[in-house]
C-alpha cells in the first residue's frame, strides 16, 4: 500500500512564522519528542519519500510504530495551528468566545459569563454570523434562568425570544440562497453555459425564484451578496454579459460597503472580480480590464486577503484572465513569457488548484501558441485537455477543444490523420445533449478542406464555410463556439492572406 502522504502536505503547506510557532509550543513540553525529530527529516524532502523517513530513524523504537507517530504528528500541527490562528478570523473568535462562556458558566461565574456573552453578540452581529449568534442567545436564555432564580427580573424575555427568531428567519433565509447558489453553480460548473433546454430550464427556474426575482427578499447582507451573485451567474450562463455585469458589480458594491463581511467572503469577492473582467472582455473595454487585473493582483496586501486559499485564488483568477485578454486583442507573440510565468505558479501551487482552472489553463495556453504560430506546441496543449478523463466537469471546453483541435492539425499540415480524428470528434460530439449545430457545420467544412490538394480550391471551400457560418451565426446561441476559438478571424485570416493574430486584434479594435 503507498504511504499516505497528508502529513507530509500539511508540513509543506506551513508558514516560516506557523512551523517557529509550532516548534516555539513544542520546545515547553517535557519528556522525548520524537515527532519533532519526524517532521525535521519530512520538512527537508521535496517528495514525501517514508522509507528514507525510516531509515534516518533505523533501530529506534519509535519506527516500529511510525503509523501512529505520524498521526501523532499531524494532530499536534493542527492543534498548533489552532492556536496560532485562534485570534485571525472572527470564526475562531467566536468559537474561542463561546469556549470562554462555557468554562465561567461552569465556575459559576454568572456575571463575567454575562459580560462575555453580550461582547460575543456584539461581533456576531456586526460581522453577520448567525450561527454564532444563534448560539449566543441561547447562553443568554440560560444565563436569563439563574437570573430569574436570584430574583433578578430586569431581561425581557419576549425581547430575547423576538430576537432569536429575527436571527432563526436570516439562517433560513441565508441557507436558501445557498442551495439556489449550489444549483446554478452546478450548471455553471459543468457546462460553462446552458447547454441544452433542461439546463435552460433550470436557470429559468433559479432566475424565477421568488429570492432571486422578488423586492427585499434578502434579510440580510450576506444574503443580498449571494442574491445578486446568483442573478450574475444565471445571466452568465445565458451568456447575458449587459446584465451579468450590473449583478455582479452589484455585489462588489455590497461587499465594499461592509468591509467585515467583505474580508469572511474573501473568495466570493475574488470570484466577483473574476465575472467584472470576463464582463469587460466580453464588452471589448480592455482598459477597465487592465485595471482591474491591477486590483486583483493588489488585494493580497488588504487584510483577510492573504491566506493560501486565497493567494491560489487570485493566481488562477488573475492569470487566466490575462490569458482571455491577450487572446481576444490579438495580443499573442509578445505575451508568451506569461506562459513561463504561469507553468511556474502551476509548481507552486501543486495540490492547491482545482481541476477546472488547470483545464482552462491549458486551453488557454493552447490558444496563445496557436496565435503565436507555434503549433506544436498549441498541440501538446490542447492534448492536454483532450487527454483528460474529467466526465461532468467544464464540458464545454472539453467539446469545443476537439474542435480547435482540428484546426491545429489542419495548420500542421496532417489533413491524412485529420479524417480519422473528424470521425472520433463526430461520434463524441453526438453523444451530447446540445441545442446547437454549429459544431457540425463546421466539422463538415473542415472535412472538405483537408481533402482538397489545390489553394484554389480551398479558398472557394473557405468562401463557403464562410458563408454557411455567417447564416448559422444569425442565431446568436450558435455564436457560442466564438468564445472558445474565433472562426470567424481564422477564416478572415485564411483568405486575406493575414496572420490569425492581425484578424483577431483587426475584430477586437472595430
Amino acid at each position: 500500500m503507498k504511504p499516505s502522504v497528508e502529513l507530509f502536505n500539511l508540513i509543506k503547506s506551513l508558514s516560516k512564522s506557523e512551523k517557529r510557532f509550532f516548534k516555539l509550543s513544542s520546545s515547553l513540553q517535557s519528556g522525548d519528542k520524537n515527532y519533532l525529530k519526524i517532521f525535521d527529516v519530512i520538512e527537508k524532502q521535496k517528495e514525501y519519500d517514508e522509507e528514507a523517513v525510516k531509515d534516518t530513524f533505523k533501530g529506534s523504537t519509535f519506527v516500529k510504530h511510525f503509523p501512529s507517530e505520524k498521526n501523532h504528528l499531524y494532530k499536534l500541527i493542527l492543534k498548533s495551528l489552532r492556536n496560532y490562528h485562534s485570534d485571525h478570523s472572527i470564526s475562531s473568535i467566536l468559537r474561542q468566545e463561546i469556549k470562554n462562556i462555557e468554562i465561567l458558566y461552569k465556575k459559576a461565574l454568572y456575571k463575567e459569563c454575562t459580560k462575555f456573552v453580550s461582547r460575543a453578540k456584539k461581533m456576531a452581529i456586526s460581522h453577520e454570523k448567525f450561527y454564532y449568534l444563534f448560539e449566543l442567545i441561547t447562553w443568554e436564555k440560560t444565563l436569563m434562568e439563574e437570573a430569574f432564580e436570584s430574583g433578578n427580573f430586569g431581561k425581557d424575555l419576549d425581547a430575547i425570544i423576538k430576537e432569536e427568531e429575527e436571527v432563526i428567519a436570516k439562517l433560513r433565509n441565508l441557507a436558501e440562497y445557498m442551495v439556489l447558489y449550489s444549483r446554478i453553480n452546478y450548471v455553471f460548473r459543468s457546462g460553462g453555459f446552458a447547454r441544452n433546454a433542461q439546463e435552460k430550464e433550470i436557470v429559468a427556474e433559479i432566475a424565477n425564484n421568488h429570492l432571486i426575482k422578488g423586492k427585499n427578499t434578502a434579510l440580510s447582507t450576506r444574503a443580498a451578496s449571494i442574491c445578486y451573485y446568483i442573478k450574475g451567474l444565471c445571466a452568465s450562463t445565458n451568456r447575458d454579459y449587459k446584465d451579468s455585469f450590473q449583478f455582479f458589480l452589484r455585489v462588489k458594491e455590497i461587499l465594499d460597503n461592509n468591509p467585515l463581511i467583505k474580508v469572511d467572503l474573501a473568495k466570493r469577492y475574488v470570484r466577483t472580480l473574476e465575472h467584472l473582467l470576463y464582463c469587460y472582455i466580453d464588452d471589448k473595454d480592455f482598459e477597465s480590464a487592465r485595471e482591474l487585473l491591477d486590483i486583483l493582483r493588489s488585494l493580497p496586501k488588504q487584510k483577510g486577503f492573504n491566506s493560501v486559499d486565497i493567494e491560489v485564488k487570485i493566481f488562477t483568477t488573475s492569470y487566466i484572465g490575462e490569458t482571455l485578454l491577450h487572446i481576444t486583442t490579438g495580443n499573442f507573440e509578445n505575451t508568451l513569457p506569461v506562459v513561463d510565468e504561469i507553468i511556474d505558479g502551476l509548481n507552486r501551487f501543486s495540490g492547491k488548484i482545482n481541476k477546472e482552472q488547470e483545464v482552462v489553463f491549458s486551453y488557454n495556453i493552447a490558444l496563445l501558441y496557436f496565435g503565436a504560430e507555434k503549433y506544436n506546441k498549441a498541440l501538446f496543449w490542447v492534448n492536454k485537455v483532450l487527454n483528460d478523463n474529467e466526465q461532468t466537469l467544464r464540458q464545454d471546453i472539453y467539446s469545443f477543444s476537439r474542435l480547435f483541435n482540428l484546426v491545429i492539425h489542419y495548420e500542421l499540415g496532417n489533413h491524412d490523420l485529420l479524417e480519422y480524428i473528424i470521425k472520433s470528434t463526430f461520434r463524441y460530439l453526438n453523444k451530447k445533449e446540445k441545442d446547437y449545430n454549429v459544431e457540425n457545420v463546421i466539422l463538415k467544412h473542415i472535412r472538405k478542406l483537408a481533402r482538397l490538394t489545390s489553394d484554389g480550391d480551398r479558398m472557394d471551400q473557405l468562401v463557403i464555410m464562410k458563408s454557411d457560418l455567417d447564416d448559422i451565426f444569425k442565431d446568436k446561441n450558435e455564436r457560442v463556439v466564438l468564445d472558445y476559438f474565433d472562426f470567424e478571424a481564422w477564416l478572415d485570416a485564411k483568405m486575406n492572406g493575414i496572420s490569425f493574430a492581425k484578424a483577431v486584434s483587426n475584430k477586437a479594435n472595430s
